[in-house]
């Protein structure tokens, strides 16, 4: 089944007077289950497509489908909902929120979704523990490593069980010891869950680890290779 299925998809940006184009015509599908990366230099337009298909920005032509609904037929609700219900997240500056806990950062998402109180701190706390936090879910984001940091973000991203979860940049602030237990954890949670990871990276570890590659340069698509 096709997560995710990008046709032609375009984005530009007006920078004083300037129109610049981040991607131009870039069509690609991925399956369920897969661990794919989309990479290349600065500028060629990785970040841009995670942020399209996340519906975290709308594009300038071209469309996305997600488990075969276009977004583009979707109202902001349903939008947020997909966001909230289907996807999830991971950011290289892991994106806590400061004043709450591991395990509170962690049930948010269930939060926003209405999950009674109760059930979320449980599921949290599965979380927590399937990514080796399980004795932290009291401390807060300043409390922890960046690689605790970032284990707390992909418990986040996990505990609504989405289909999809796209992973920006994802170790670009930790060392390539820390860097690769991550990556060994989301390959386990891949192989275990089934879930469909994709990654914006122009970090070679992590390229490493992906079982399918596609390089972008200056907004186009300029290879691919699937192991």
């Amino acid at each position: 089944m096709k997560v995710v299925e990008t046709a032609g998809l375009s984005k530009d940006y007006s920078l004083n007077g300037i129109t610049v184009s981040a991607l131009r015509g870039v069509s690609l599908a991925f399956e369920s289950g897969e661990f794919a990366a989309v990479a290349g230099p600065s500028g060629s337009g990785k970040s841009t497509f995670l942020h399209l298909v996340g519906c975290l920005d709308a594009p300038s032509a071209g469309s996305v489908s997600i488990a075969g609904t276009d977004v583009a037929s979707l109202s902001r609700r349903e939008l947020a909902l997909l966001r909230r219900g289907s996807i999830g997240f991971v950011f290289q500056a892991y994106n806590l929120i400061p004043v709450l806990s591991a395990a509170e950062n962690v049930s948010l998402p269930l939060t926003l979704l209405g999950v009674p109180a109760a059930e979320a701190r449980e599921r949290a706390g599965r979380a927590l523990e399937e990514v080796g936090l399980a004795e932290l879910g009291k401390r807060r984001p300043k409390e922890m490593s960046g690689g605790q940091q970032q284990r707390v973000a992909i418990a986040r991203a996990l505990v609504k069980k989405p289909a999809l979860i796209l992973a920006d940049e994802p170790t670009a602030n930790l060392d390539s010891k820390t860097g690769r237990e991550i990556l060994e954890l989301m390959l386990a949670l891949n192989r275990s869950e089934g879930t469909t990871f994709i990654f914006s990276t122009h970090d070679a570890m992590v390229m490493e680890y992906a079982r399918r590659l596609v390089l972008l340069r200056d907004g186009l698509v300029e290879t691919e290779r699937t192991r």
